[in-house]
């Protein structure tokens, strides 16, 4: 066997920050001046010079000291890794993933990052190993099997941790076919949910799903392709967990540039569509994504963490990338799991993780099954520089257990970057959301609506190549319907964090 040599880069790094707020709890009644010091050691450990081993992990370890009227201190630990590694030569692999963080708790409460007010944090630990195999069955099929063993871990049983084991199946169309396009597949997940202060199962779910789907290209850039298919699903829901699904849709490549695919269908849980499309130029980059699913928070955790994106310069701008291998697209780096982008927009671009969840990114905690379907739409454009960029979002879940109750984040997030000189960059956001929920998923037992304004400035400055720092002055407004759930906050933060 031929020999592959394998290399490790590592990265160590150390962040330090100071932050000033007039307002740390984010409260109307009760505002705290406060002073926040934090510093971050940490390492960034990636793979190189293999193609069969392909691997990036990165851990930090986060000490946070309040000086105020609430004095405290804590230590957040965040870990993301994510690997692939080819076992046997076209024919056995392995992925895997990890991730501590700490997520956000509710939809109404401090959306600060757990430095500043860890009221409505909690430390969340998912985990992914997925052993598969695949093989091409001469022209005619490729084949693929794969096991996944995953779970998700929840501080404080803010909601039920899950061990899952899935198994999926699929054949697909090999090279003989040119035209026509064709696939079976067949899947299961089996979740255990249990709460640790009960010590016992809570709400086991099975999701099981077989499809077979077909597609024909009637010219080089215009497809059309259908899917048919059957779940059979278990799982607490007031309306029906399974049922027969079609979808039917197109995809048009009039450029290597530009895609669009769109689909209307029908599941168990009701009518559904989908649309995604793509357009690049020199300058810009446009995309648009609308998507429907059935899902539960371990799940949509997992995918997040096993997500790879690429961190370009226009902030929050992060187009999806395929793999670890992947070479990243001009002024931008990467890739990284999803989990990272806040590390690298933090040490790079002075950007928090607050900006990460106003342009629609992670999710809150939330219990039981739910019908998400989700809306992202973005713009980033260079104009020599300057850096403009534009997004929106507006993400509705569906709780099945609760008859449809639902809660809805729809915002717009706007901002603006001037290149000073070449160390020197001046960065502006603007962003406006809106939190509804019924009266079933609010504890004072009446529909809730909030409206949230954040404004930043800032500059960050690349002392030297490996040492950079910000400055970042952060308004925020939240106007509610709920008693004593306004505030206005002013925070001012100065990082610096240095490479290795």
């Amino acid at each position: 066997m031929p020999a592959h040599a394998l290399d490790w880069r590592l990265e160590r790094s150390v962040g330090a920050s100071a932050t000033y707020t007039d307002n740390a709890k984010q409260s109307e009644t009760n505002p705290e001046n406060a002073l926040i010091l934090s510093v971050t050691p940490g390492f960034t450990l990636r793979s190189e010079g293999s193609r069969r081993v392909q691997a990036t992990l990165q851990y930090g370890l986060t000490g946070v000291a309040r000086v105020g009227e609430d004095e405290s201190t804590d230590l957040n630990h965040r870990f993301n890794a994510i690997g692939k590694a080819e076992l046997i030569e076209d024919f056995l692999f392995i992925d895997g993933n990890a991730r501590i963080s700490q997520e956000l708790i509710s939809l109404f409460g401090s959306p600060a990052d757990a430095e500043i007010n860890d009221s409505n944090r909690a430390t969340v630990g998912t985990y992914s190993i997925s052993p598969y195999i695949q093989k091409r069955l001469g022209t005619f099929a490729n084949a693929q099997a794969r096991y996944t063993n995953s779970g998700a871990i929840f501080e404080n049983d803010v909601a039920a941790s899950s061990t899952v084991n899935a198994a999926s199946a699929g054949l697909t169309s090999g090279t003989r076919f040119t035209d026509l396009s064709w696939g079976l597949n067949y899947s299961i997940r089996k979740a255990e949910n249990r709460n640790a202060a009960t010590a016992a199962a809570n709400d086991d779910t099975t999701f099981e799903r077989a499809s077979a789907s077909v597609g024909y290209a009637l010219t080089r850039k215009f497809r059309v392709f259908g899917t048919v298919g059957q779940d059979w699903n278990e799982y607490l829901s007031a309306t029906d967990t399974d049922g027969s699904s079609w979808s039917a849709g197109f995809g048009w490549a009039p450029t290597r540039r530009t895609s669009v695919e769109a689909s209307v269908g029908e599941r168990y849980f009701g009518n559904t569509y989908s649309f995604s499309g793509s357009h690049r130029t020199r300058k810009s980059r446009w995309t648009v994504r609308y998507y429907e699913d059935v899902s539960d928070i371990t799940q949509t955790l997992l995918d997040q963490s096993s997500q790879l994106y690429f961190v370009c310069a226009t902030a929050p701008h992060f187009p999806p990338a395929s793999d670890l291998a992947e070479l990243p697209p001009p002024n931008c780096i990467g890739p990284y799991p999803a989990g990272l982008l806040a590390f690298i927009y933090r040490d790079n671009y002075g950007v928090s993780t607050t900006d990460l969840i106003e342009a629609g990114f992670p999710t809150s905690i939330a219990n039981g099954v739910y019908i998400i379907k989700g809306l992202t739409a973005g713009v980033s454009w260079d104009v020599g520089r300057l850096g403009f960029g534009l997004s929106a979002y507006d993400t509705r879940r569906f709780y099945q257990l609760l008859g449809d109750a639902e809660d809805q984040v729809v915002g717009v997030t706007g901002s603006v970057s001037y290149r000073l000189s070449p160390r020197t960059t001046a960065r502006s956001s603007l962003s406006l959301s809106r939190t509804s929920t019924d009266i079933l998923l609010t504890a004072g037992g009446a529909p809730r609506e909030d409206d949230l304004v954040s404004l930043s400035l800032g500059l960050n400055h690349s002392f030297a190549d490996k040492l950079n720092g910000a400055l970042i002055f952060r308004h925020t407004q939240r106007d509610s319907n709920a008693a004593d759930a306004d505030y206005e906050e002013n925070r001012l933060t100065a990082s610096v964090n240095m490479r290795f």
